[in-house]
């Protein structure tokens, strides 16, 4: 079973790395496509601004492999700006499309008067069961460092809620798709049990397939 990170050069790569050696998963950061294409489940990462970061993806081919392996029933999971390009576009800068596996579109965090970008730790309440977040607190706590938010068109693949000013969409899941507004890299605890989960899941349709 391997999980492969797609990378573009953008994201916490290096952390991330880090907390699946320290879960016991192997994780290969490639940009290669046919090692992406091997690869039992994908890791989307990303942090920075959504429209260069979708330059990126497509001037690789990225983008493509991404959807043909989600579209196969790959486990794919985004993290904090990696979660953001799964829907279909976003408003930030200049504006662009995304990867539209998720419809819907990201918007600028309503912080309520609250400093931007949202910084720090925020609990987040869990509105549906999930294998991702299968015995985790209800709240958990986890990292967050954002000033964008996903609004999906189907509040059902609504997963997670935090508060920063206004409730936001911290996690998301729509069959084999999973989204992460946070950085579980980053979040102790609850973000490394999270990754386990992930991991868990990608060994399950491994052992299925």
């Amino acid at each position: 079973m391997s999980i492969a990170m797609v990378d573009y050069g953008m994201g916490n790569r290096r952390s991330v790395l880090s907390a699946f050696r320290h879960i016991g998963s192997d994780l290969l950061a490639t940009c290669d496509h046919d090692e992406l294409r091997a690869a039992d489940g994908l890791v989307v990462p990303g942090v920075g601004a959504f429209p260069e970061a979708m330059r990126r993806l497509r001037s690789l081919g990225l983008d493509e492999v991404v959807r043909e392996r989600a579209a196969a029933g790959v486990p794919v999971i985004g993290l904090c700006l990696g979660m953001q390009l799964l829907f279909d576009g976003s408003g930030e800068h200049e504006g662009s499309d995304g990867l539209g596996l998720l419809a819907g579109r990201v918007v600028a965090l309503d912080t309520r008067g609250l400093k931007s970008p949202h910084i720090g730790w925020n609990s987040v309440s869990w509105q549906r069961p999930s294998a991702l977040v299968e015995g985790l607190a209800d709240p958990a706590a986890f990292y967050h460092v954002h000033s964008f938010v996903a609004e999906p068109e189907d509040r059902s693949i609504v997963l997670g809620i935090g508060e920063y000013g206004v409730p936001f969409v911290s996690f998301v899941q729509q069959g084999n798709v999973f989204g992460a507004q946070c950085h579980p890299e980053k979040s102790s605890t609850e973000g490394l049990a999270l990754l386990r989960n992930f991991a868990g899941i990608c060994a399950t349709v491994h052992a299925a397939s």
